[in-house]
């Protein structure tokens, strides 16, 4: 029996690159034989959308599992190109926001929910929204640790410390398993002088914390949701897929 591994893909900042990273992530250990679920978190559906499922349609999503309303089993479908399962979401979560205050174990909901599926996979990637909310608490909360993915720009560390206290706040309160697993250089170009000195920052900082693998700013990642897949399997032979392959091994031998 495999161990299983619940990531949150999270960073404050929005426009980072976190769906990319999540479903991309997911794709590459897809393609290396893992069994792996992705959570859509964010009421933008992104990461649904990005692994070609049309939200509009979902008969049941991630907020009817929230409101305890249906199983991860009945509400997961699979990405017809990525190789995954996705528990998809879309506008009807940010209603799930208001209702959630009113119920009892509010933050843990995801975590209970997860705990029904835990021996069908050997990962959970959960994309949670830019803003700290009870969606992305129920990410922590259900998380053995966080993936950050960050530019390498100025104000990029003023929003890692933010997201770093966030973490130690969740991990002394509720949740003592939580912990930064690494950083992920995303939409990096090599080019720019001020990315690669931030990159040399976040080393000199985080040390071990920050992944090898670094993914390049690439268009065929950016283009790939459009055609409803990650960028791992809509074009292999680019320079952002073949990263992205890098990152999953990368995560895989990390993690033993």
């Amino acid at each position: 029996m495999s161990l299983l591994r619940i990531f949150c893909v999270a960073n404050q900042k929005g426009g980072v690159g976190k769906t990319t990273t999540t479903v991309n992530l997911a794709a590459g250990l897809a393609q290396l034989g893992r069994r792996v679920l992705v959570v859509d978190l964010d009421p933008q559906g992104n990461a649904t959308m990005g692994s070609g499922i049309d939200k509009r349609a979902l008969a049941l999503s991630i907020y009817d599992v929230l409101l305890e309303e249906a199983t991860v089993a009945e509400a997961r479908q699979r990405s017809p190109k990525g190789g995954y399962d996705v528990l998809g979401a879309n506008r009807e979560l940010a209603g799930a926001e208001v209702e959630l205050v009113e119920l009892e174990r509010r933050e843990k909901r995801l975590k209970a929910a997860l705990a029904g599926v835990a021996d069908e996979y050997d990962f959970v990637l959960i994309d949670c929204p830019p803003a700290l909310s009870l969606l992305t608490l129920n990410g922590l909360c259900a998380a053995h640790g966080v993936i950050v993915p960050m530019q390498c720009e100025y104000f990029a560390l003023e929003g890692l410390s933010d997201l770093v206290n966030t973490i130690k706040q969740v991990h002394g309160n509720l949740n003592p398993e939580l912990q930064i697993i690494g950083l992920l250089r995303v939409m990096f170009d090599a080019r720019i002088t001020l990315q690669q000195q931030v990159s040399e920052q976040l080393k000199a900082h985080f040390g071990e914390k920050v992944f090898d693998t670094v993914i390049p700013r690439n268009v065929r990642l950016a283009e790939a949701p459009s055609y409803g897949q990650p960028g791992v399997t809509f074009d292999p032979s680019s320079k952002g897929a073949q990263a992205f392959v890098e990152f999953a091994r990368e995560v895989v031998k990390r993690l033993g």
